[in-house]
């Protein structure tokens, strides 16, 4: 086979290509156009998903990544509708693949996060606290001071510092006192049982009612609940107004030395 063979061989193979290349070259101008039209139109939904999200979840992180995954996805049919109009379609098929692959290799490679992540997003939607809520998650009781996508900040009553990841606070109960109008107080105690319980229960509402300084108190109750010789055991309940900066360990204070006070003044316990 001589060399003149060879180059015709060659011209062949190229003149193949610039026609496959000038057939194509409306398919290629129009993929083209399709794409700087979705970078555009991709900012602009970037844009106003950041704004609506914002408005849900008042949160500038989560706004922040719901607007980018929405650019992302955009660009992302962009770029495949590109590839179809250019008969691209294995290259389609293997992106796709690709995506997925790497997404579900990704997946299990950070599967803590991602689960902090989702959980951070349906929490920020949900918004079952807020910035300065007093809650008690995970054996914590605390002020929440910050909320991030993987976990959120509290400051407990002990003046701790504590980072819970988001996933465990999603797995787990919550208690929102700062949502709770109301808080029942209970204090258990016990008294002799050579004293008149009907007197027992009018001092310790009348206590209770004339605590200094409080006037969220009510619905007050006194139960007794059991007998050990030589005691009478009881429970004083009343309810107070929740929001009050600690309200719960103040008035609980403040009616043990109220009862303690009147029980002394009438004698059934010895304050000496």
């Amino acid at each position: 086979m001589d060399i003149s063979h060879w180059t015709d061989l060659i011209f062949k193979k190229l003149e193949r290509w610039v026609t496959a290349f000038i057939k194509l070259l409306p398919n290629i101008l129009l993929a083209t156009v399709v794409l700087v039209a979705a970078y555009f139109i991709a900012k602009l939904i970037r844009k106003i998903s950041y704004k609506v999200a914002l408005r849900i979840s008042k949160s500038d992180s989560i706004s922040s990544v719901v607007s980018v995954i929405l650019q992302s996805l955009a660009m992302i049919f962009a770029i495949t509708t590109a590839l179809a109009i250019m008969n691209l379609d294995k290259a389609v098929a293997s992106l796709l693949a690709g995506v997925g692959i790497i997404g579900l290799a990704l997946g299990f490679a950070f599967q803590d996060l991602s689960s902090n992540f989702i959980s951070g997003l349906y929490m920020a939607f949900r918004r079952p606290f807020e910035i300065g809520d007093k809650v008690e998650t995970n054996a914590y009781i605390g002020t929440i001071e910050e909320i991030k996508l993987r976990s959120t900040t509290l400051t407990t009553t002990a003046g701790l510092h504590v980072i819970i990841p988001n996933k465990d606070i999603f797995q787990k109960p919550i208690i929102n006192y700062s949502r709770s109008g109301n808080r029942r107080v209970e204090i258990d105690f016990s008294i002799p049982n050579t004293t008149d319980l009907t007197t027992v229960e009018s001092i310790i509402r009348n206590a209770i009612e004339h605590i200094d300084g409080t006037s969220s108190i009510s619905d007050i109750e006194v139960y007794f609940t059991g007998i050990d010789d030589p005691k009478v055991k009881l429970t004083a309940a009343f309810s107070i107004d929740n929001a009050e900066p600690k309200g719960y360990m103040t008035h609980r204070h403040k009616a043990i030395m109220a009862i303690f006070k009147a029980f002394g003044e009438k004698g059934i316990v010895k304050t000496d």
